[in-house]
């Protein structure tokens, strides 16, 4: 029985090539894009869930400041974790990650290569216990088994030592520290957070505290939040009670003022990827979205088959009714209803696994991941299940019911009707489809519109053309290097700095001033300067002066504007201020720029200066930078003969903040496009249907005397309706869902009325062009062919 439903359906397609062609496209792009998506979706959700312990790991947060000032830091002080080990319960073992900044590059032998994109972190031993990273090679309850051992990736092994064994080989640090290879572990999955190329003994970095400044030892330093710490609690341990615990020890250890100002919070192993430190769900409203769009592009692709199938119904009126007579009960109709809808989606689901290996490749790079479409893997097959079973159900149920449900009498009669419940039933499957798809043209308009904001928002200083680099040995003949590079027409200006202009890093409390309100909590952004930065990068001083180069210099501070407003200071040239228990006074006020993400407000900083810092800028042209570049690099050379050059332009730092956003963009556009294609493939169905339902109907006008226009606007009015429903409808729900996305921003574009007016007009004209296309074609057939019957 089941060989003769399918045999029957693959019948009935041969016999409708068109309506069965229009109803696999559609359920092939929809499968391959819904698909596509939700193995992103998938992707995102499965970060750092290969660690079995995953749910028992907690990272440990500092919440620093109160009111206005406050901040989540994902940092915490090295004292945490031995602290947390020894005084409170629950917590079984604990890693801290450090990053090393120590060294850029590495020998061996002849080779000199960088350590790789991962970075290099210092740790503590027990993180192979704790975190499911495969230790190849070495020994997991002692992977340093002295201070100078460090453990490799597969790919960082493979890069210095080619095949050969890499145990016991030694690469030299910077040409000062060697290291010898005592481990060997896999490469780390794509879908975790943590990632590296190389792991240090922690030891290493306890060696760099001397015993002779204010933190006498690693263990003791309260106040440096600069190590990355989980903790692996006990299966029923409360996160929050180890949190307050924490707290407490801090408030011992630190007292003073401040101490009830530090609070500590955790964040689940399993929400680091797609929840921010404080707590917001910015890349989960991603993923969110993305979801959503699936689910609307798959429902899209159903209402496509759910239209044609009932629109068609009537075709297929006598076929069910003769059944029914020679004995065929509703519930053998229904499976071979339901089994054609098999047929259709078994096409479809074919020709889309061949779509998905075709464009894996370019989704990978649009969407900057390693996905992998393996039909072995089991998530693979998690995804494609509730895919299928969803979408087929969706497609399947209502059409079977519909066709099974004749009465043959009246259909043998040629007096079945489908009934104007049916009908408006249609309508709004059309409606629902294009409520989705001008959602999504919404959707993309106000996400680019966003995009380009922050691409063109004046930020507040000039950084076109601007490359950077850390000086190394160049940094003790500063004054001459820059001299010299002033000396060549490619060099426009030469400054340097202790942080990247576009995203400043470090944070302080240490601060004090005049009028300061006892208790008071403020956090400022400390930035190293030279003499020439402010002229540089064209900051403009709202008051004051800036920096003239002179000794008396070190004791003089230069406020934004958003320092001076939060800190209360009243007339502030003059005043006195203290940072770091350096007493100084403030000689200058600079109008605020954005120094970090436009997902942040603007905070407070204070220049400090220095005649000479770590970092140096320079200025090019478009057309002089190759120029700028070279000059540079035999400068480097000069001073740094054993080191590659490395540098970095101001406005790829600034891109690289925003590139998920940018990467989300793009796929967001494609998918909308899709969206519409897919609902005008289905509105191009349902046209040819109703011209060949209509065709006598148009033969009549016709002979009457109608032109072409008056047939076309009668056969497109109807759905052109449906089209001006969806707008109205879609519109409320696209401005709160996108308002609520810009949220994200503090700085962001405010949605105006054009972009509803123009998604709307996109909507109508694609629709009539869809439309218009078989109505005119219908409207321009002879009318003598379709009368002839009569």
């Amino acid at each position: 029985m089941i060989k003769n439903y399918f045999k029957t359906a693959w019948r009935n397609i041969l016999r409708n090539k068109f309506y069965a062609a229009i109803n696999i496209i559609g359920l092939t792009v929809g499968l391959t894009v819904g698909l596509l998506i939700l193995l992103w979706v998938n992707d995102e959700l499965s970060f750092d869930l290969f660690n079995t312990k995953a749910k028992q790991i907690y990272q440990v947060e500092a919440q620093i400041g109160t009111g206005t000032s406050k901040q989540v830091w994902n940092g915490v002080q090295a004292p945490i974790a031995p602290y947390a080990l020894k005084e409170v319960p629950g917590v079984q073992a604990a890693v801290r990650l450090v990053s090393d900044y120590d060294y850029s590059v590495f020998k061996y032998k002849d080779k000199q290569l960088d350590a790789g994109d991962n970075g290099n972190f210092f740790v503590d031993p027990s993180i192979f216990k704790v975190f499911d990273f495969k230790l190849l090679k070495g020994d997991v309850n002692r992977p340093f088994p002295t201070n100078q051992s460090i453990i490799v990736t597969e790919t960082t092994a493979k890069r210095f030592f080619g095949d050969a064994d890499p145990i016991g080989k030694v690469l030299k640090g910077d040409n000062k520290d060697n290291y010898t290879v005592a481990g060997v572990m896999a490469d780390f999955p794509e879908n975790s957070s943590i990632k590296a190329d190389m792991f240090f003994s922690i030891e290493v970095k306890r060696k760099q505290y001397s015993g002779k400044d204010y933190w006498k030892a690693m263990d003791e330093d309260w106040g440096n939040y600069y190590t990355a710490t989980f903790l692996e609690l006990q299966p029923g341990t409360s996160p929050q009670s180890v949190m307050d615990k924490l707290t407490q020890i801090h408030i011992k250890h630190q007292p003073g003022p401040d101490a009830s100002k530090v609070k500590y919070l955790s964040q689940s192993l399993t929400d680091i990827h797609l929840y921010s430190a404080d707590g917001s769900a910015s890349g989960m409203q991603t993923v969110r979205i993305f979801l959503i769009v699936a689910i609307l592009i798959l429902l899209i692709a159903c209402i496509n088959y759910v239209n044609l199938s009932t629109a068609r119904a009537m075709l297929r009126s006598k076929e069910v009714s003769i059944r029914k007579i020679i004995g065929a009960e509703r519930k053998q109709l229904f499976g071979q209803f339901v089994i054609e809808t098999v047929l259709f989606f078994s096409i479809a689901l074919i020709l889309a696994f061949g779509l998905i290996e075709l464009l894996m490749p370019s989704y990978n790079y649009v969407s900057g991941k390693q996905m992998h479409f393996d039909l072995l893997n089991s998530g693979v097959w998690k995804v494609i299940g509730i895919t299928i079973a969803a979408t087929l159900a969706a497609a399947s149920i209502y059409p079977a019911l519909l066709l099974s449900s004749f009465k043959p009498i009246n259909a043998l009669k040629g007096k079945v009707s489908l009934g104007i419940g049916n009908a408006a039933f249609r309508r709004v499957l059309v409606v629902c489809q294009f409520i989705f798809s001008i959602g999504l043209i919404i959707g993309t308009l106000i996400i680019n519109g966003q995009l380009k904001y922050i691409r063109e928002k004046e930020l507040g200083y000039d950084k076109s053309y601007v490359f950077a680099f850390g000086m190394r040995d160049m940094q003790k003949n500063y004054e001459a290097v820059r001299t010299e590079l002033l000396s060549q027409p490619a060099v426009k200006d030469v400054t340097s700095a202790g942080d990247d202009i576009v995203s400043v890093g470090s944070t302080t409390s240490d601060t004090d001033w005049d009028g300061k309100i006892p208790n008071t909590s403020f956090l400022i952004h400390p930035i190293n300067i030279d003499k020439y930065y402010l002229n540089f990068f064209k900051l403009k001083l709202a008051a004051g002066n800036g920096f003239s180069g002179m000794a008396s210099d070190s004791a003089h501070y230069i406020l934004n504007e958003t320092a001076v407003r939060e800190a209360g200071i009243k007339d502030p040239i003059g005043k006195r201020f203290t940072l770091h228990s350096t007493k100084g006074i403030i000689i200058g006020v600079i109008k605020d720029f954005h120094f970090a993400s436009l997902k942040q407000k603007i905070e407070p900083a204070i220049f400090v200066y220095q005649p000479t810092c770590w970092k140096m800028f320079v200025k090019t042209s478009g057309k002089d930078a190759p120029h700028a570049i070279s000059t540079v690099q035999q400068e480097w050379k000069k001073y740094n003969p054993d080191f590659p050059f490395d540098y970095s332009f101001m406005d790829e730092v600034y891109n690289n903040m925003y590139k998920s956003d940018q990467r989300s963009g793009t796929l967001f556009n494609i998918f909308a496009a899709i969206a519409i294609m897919i609902s005008c493939l289905g509105l191009f169905g349902l046209a040819t249907y109703t011209a060949q339902v209509k065709v006598k109907e148009i033969g009549i006008r016709k002979v009457l005397g109608a032109s072409v226009a008056n047939i076309t606007a009668m056969l497109s009015k109807d759905f052109l309706v449906l089209v001006i429903i969806s707008i109205l409808i879609a519109s409320p729900i696209a401005w709160y869902a996108m308002n609520k996305w810009l949220q994200d921003y503090v700085y962001r574009i405010h949605i105006q009325w054009w972009v509803f007016a123009l998604a709307g007009s996109a909507a109508v004209l694609i629709a009539f062009i869809t439309i218009s296309f078989q109505a005119i074609k219908a409207a321009m057939a002879n009318p003598v062919k379709s009368l002839r019957s009569e």
